[in-house]
């Protein structure tokens, strides 16, 4: 099932809280806890998911996601995420804003993102040197099994190499 996020530029707090209910329904339907696949910020995302519901979830992989730092990106980057938080500033529904990330809107995002990763929920993250995006060392997060990829950013969703290798590692875990 996806998550039914298609322009990830939404507050963070309301898009992990959609992510999470959906992901509760698919759980309890299925009977079986999730495995949670996010690229880049939906990465970050599933890391907070993981963290407050990790009854949800049995395995969390991350594609070139900030785990450690989620504003470790490239300069270049800022520009477009400037633009982004601008609409959101003013006003147009749908768009992240400041507030996201210094007040109190997304304030249990933030508080989640920093807590330890739960020990009872695997942990892969992909990276890749060659990220134009988020820088990599940012993707190293201590809790996770760590699989070093030669892959652009937008890439990695695309990349039969993550997924060869993501299948090995789900039948040897």
């Amino acid at each position: 099932t996806r998550s039914g996020v298609n322009w990830n530029v939404n507050c963070t707090q309301s898009t992990v809280e959609a992510i999470e209910a959906r992901l509760e329904a698919v759980v309890e339907s299925t009977g079986q806890k999730a495995l949670l696949i996010g690229q880049s910020r939906g990465g970050a995302m599933g890391k907070v998911i993981a963290v407050r519901r990790p009854e949800l979830v049995d395995t969390l992989v991350t594609l070139g996601s900030p785990l450690n730092d989620q504003f470790a990106i490239h300069p270049r980057v800022w520009f477009g995420i400037g633009i982004i938080g601008g609409l959101g500033q003013l006003g147009l529904p749908g768009f992240l804003s400041r507030d996201c990330v210094t007040g109190e809107c997304c304030k249990e995002t933030r508080v989640a993102y920093s807590r330890p990763f739960p020990k009872d929920v695997r942990f892969i993250s992909f990276f890749s040197r060659e990220d134009n995006i988020v820088r990599y060392q940012a993707c190293l997060h201590q809790a996770a099994e760590q699989v070093e990829i030669a892959s652009s950013h937008l890439g990695m969703g695309f990349d039969s190499e993550v997924w060869s290798r993501l299948s090995e590692r789900l039948q040897t875990g």
